[in-house]
């Protein structure tokens, strides 16, 4: 059962199918949006619906996909479990604070129902194949991370690369700096949401550092690059193209400050940013009970994106993920 017939919630009607589910139904407010679902996905009249809430009760599915705005995500994961689903697979940004995650969590966790944020980065060849050569002999350990995007959000698709973050080094960020920028560009999602532009930079107790520059006046790409120690990657996500250089391995030992030492290098084609196939990916993962991105993941993006919004209204400084002082209970416009 999806909830949500906005772009996304029609995506995954393809992402279900694939997966071998067996529709029960979408649900949405807008008829609008219904009749879109029903055309692109030819799906019948019986399959539609206008109250979310009232499906779910009615229906009571095993598995429920949530892919309405953020505000809304806490409120339908409750029903969803009320209603007795087993699974539940919820868009990101997770929530619109730190407590409504926190909520979600303990609810399927007091509930024994499986929880997934639709963060699909360990399913996606982008990062995949960048992990796996990062962690090689020949590239020696990934450093850092640079990502220059267009405006993008922070909140939308700044949370992906938060949890990119996490999947690439293998822990959670624990410090966060934060500098938006001032012009507000407006949300193409409606008038009553907020998402803002600008330059984040996190790092990890061991000092792996990620920044991601998505400033308002930047219109096009997202373009990647892993700092190793013996090496560099480039990703270019939307052409879907990749560059590895890498010193020779009579040098991989020599000092860091021998930066310009002679390099092997290599080109290559690699899958696009996709949506259909790594949701595909999550879904399957998390009825199946394996390593999907957990509520526990989602928390965290969110999290750094709190982190970032405190840091900024302080001018920049740096705030420790762990700070008590971090707002738990303040809800953000984000959609």
């Amino acid at each position: 059962m999806i909830i949500g017939a906005g772009r996304m919630g029609r995506r995954h009607v393809d992402v279900v199918r694939r997966v071998g589910l067996e529709m029960a139904g979408i649900a949405d407010a807008s008829r609008e949006a219904l009749a879109q679902a029903s055309s692109e996905g030819r799906l019948p009249e019986t399959l539609l619906h206008d109250d979310a809430v009232r499906m779910l009760h009615d229906l009571r599915p095993d598995c429920v996909v949530i892919a309405t705005t953020a505000p809304s995500h806490c409120e339908y994961t409750r029903h969803a479990v009320e209603a007795g689903a087993r699974f539940v697979l919820c868009e990101k940004p997770m929530a619109t604070s730190l407590a409504r995650c926190d909520e979600m969590i303990d609810l399927c966790r007091r509930h024994g129902v499986s929880l997934a944020i639709n963060h699909q980065m360990r399913f996606m060849e982008q990062y995949t194949r960048p992990r796996h050569l990062l962690e090689s002999e020949a590239l020696g350990g990934l450093r850092s991370i640079n990502v220059v995007a267009g405006n993008f959000g922070l909140a939308m698709n700044g949370t992906h690369y938060f949890e990119m973050f996490r999947y690439m080094t293998g822990a959670s960020a624990v410090e966060v700096s934060a500098w938006f920028s001032p012009e507000v560009v407006p949300n193409p999602r409606g008038p009553q949401f907020e998402d803002c532009a600008g330059v984040v930079r996190a790092v990890t107790a061991d000092g792996r550092r990620f920044f991601l520059d998505a400033s308002f006046d930047q219109g096009h790409g997202v373009q990647v690059t892993y700092a190793a120690r013996a090496g560099m990657i480039w990703v270019d996500e939307l052409a879907g193209k990749m560059r590895v250089v890498a010193r020779r391995a009579e040098h991989r030992e020599l000092p860091t400050t021998r930066y310009g030492m002679p390099w092997e290098e290599d080109s290559t084609s690699i899958a696009p940013a996709d949506v259909i196939a790594p949701s595909q990916a999550v879904l399957r993962a998390l009825v199946e009970g394996k390593n999907h991105p957990s509520g526990e993941d989602g928390r965290l993006a969110v999290a750094v994106l709190v982190a970032a919004h405190v840091s900024h209204a302080r001018g920049g400084v740096p705030i420790r993920l762990d700070d008590a002082a971090l707002p738990v209970d303040r809800t953000f416009a984000w959609a």
